[in-house]
């Protein structure tokens, strides 16, 4: 920690020597720099490149680069990673990012004269209603300007799992309130690590042909290393991935596909047809799994021959998770995770209600999934690293399915 300290103090005294008119700035980013080195410290329990065993909690792992607004200026931060847990620093606020593109949403709407009541009350809690459409813009200007940053950085890292959903907002345009689907593709990199990797705002009746755009975007930001696509059958999206994502197979969610076969029922034999999916999946391996949903498919056929119909088609695809590692198969048989991410987005979208423009959807929401994305990278990662690397053994060790053939 003194050796720390002493350090900061030493650039410090090097600024002023030096005239740096910037010394305000680098001052306070050598102070953060500082405290944050201080804090991993104690979190790992010895000082970085100290080797004690007897004394290390958790190790460091590397950083990563974040920007910090402040009086002095924007400053590029460098946030130490710690291999088992997770540190945020405590100088920084979490979620700050998304407040202030809320604020913005809620002036824009205001200024425009298309808030609701819900914006209105806002508006009065707030105290912006002197606020000019010209500061407005200014102040929506410089968010796009993060989330365009955000939603086009390079995709340089593999990655083995993605998942596609899409979740609905309504959004005021030429008079009329419609409604558009925010299309968002999440990945886990070969880190173990969850990161957002896009977003795209598409009209509801235009979703079908949105999907292969997003996705052409996506690989033009150097997505790669793709084995296993988890989704639901979205219209258009399944025949995207298969033509742009060559070499990946396709998992069909089935938290969705059990709300598809339970369609097809009548409500009193709902529960029935959730649980015999359900007992599918619960099967130790690919073969007992394939063999159960063929019981399961004959014993509908009389009764539900739909039902039976739909499971047989979707064989492979239900169960294209079964050629990676079972520690992974859990989470990569359905877009739940994706989903508790489109549950947030729709909590915190709620107070705006309907949107005054489509830019201000990707500014609300393209904050909302920034600031998860850095959330992801100070927690848990979401699988072991040394898992990761075992994907294309356990494909590469067994017959390639169906799903991978037909993708490439």
């Amino acid at each position: 920690m003194a050796d720390d300290s002493m350090a900061v103090l030493d650039s410090v005294r090097k600024a002023i020597e030096d005239g740096d008119g910037d010394f305000l700035r680098e001052a306070v980013h050598l102070l953060a720099q500082g405290v944050m080195e201080a804090e991993v410290t104690e979190l790992t329990g010895v000082p970085k490149g100290e080797r004690a065993p007897d004394r290390r909690l958790t190790s460091r792992n590397g950083y990563r680069d974040r920007r910090w607004d402040t009086r002095a200026g924007t400053i590029e931060l460098s946030i130490p990673r710690v291999r088992d847990g997770s540190y945020f620093p405590s100088l920084l606020e979490p979620r700050r990012r998304a407040e202030r593109a809320l604020l913005a949403v809620v002036q824009e709407a205001y200024v425009l004269g298309v808030s609701t009541r819900r914006v209105d009350e806002l508006v009065q809690s707030l105290g912006i209603t002197g606020i000019s459409r010209s500061e407005v813009s200014r102040i929506c200007a410089a968010l796009d300007a993060e989330v365009a940053t955000f939603r086009n950085r390079p995709l340089a890292e593999a990655y083995p799992y993605v998942y596609f959903d899409a979740t609905y907002l309504k959004v005021r345009e030429a008079g009329r309130v419609v409604s558009m689907a925010a299309l968002v593709a999440t990945g886990v990199a070969m880190s173990g690590e969850r990161r957002i990797l896009g977003l795209e705002l598409s009209p509801g009746n235009d979703e079908g042909s949105a999907w292969p755009s997003f996705i052409r975007s996506l690989v033009g930001r150097g997505l790669h290393g793709v084995r296993l696509v988890i989704s639901d059958d979205h219209a258009g999206l399944v025949k995207a991935i298969r033509e742009q994502l060559l070499g990946s197979g396709w998992q069909r969610c089935r938290v969705h596909f059990s709300r598809n076969a339970q369609d097809l029922v009548p409500r009193s034999a709902r529960s029935m047809i959730a649980s015999a999916v359900r007992a599918i999946f619960e099967q130790p391996d690919e073969a007992a799994a394939h063999e159960q949903l063929g019981h399961i498919a004959e014993g509908l056929q009389a009764r539900f021959p739909a039902v039976a119909k739909l499971l047989l088609d979707a064989e492979t695809d239900l169960l294209a998770h079964f050629t990676f590692p079972e520690t992974h198969r859990r989470q990569i048989r359905s877009t739940n995770p994706l989903e508790r991410l489109n549950k947030e987005i729709k909590r915190r979208t709620a107070v705006v209600g309907i949107f005054p423009s489509r830019a201000s959807v990707i500014r609300l929401v393209g904050m909302i999934l920034a600031e998860q994305d850095d959330e992801w990278q100070d927690g848990r990662r979401y699988f072991r690293p040394e898992t990761m690397t075992a994907i294309d053994a356990v494909v590469e060790g067994k017959e390639a399915s169906p799903a991978l053939l037909m993708a490439s």
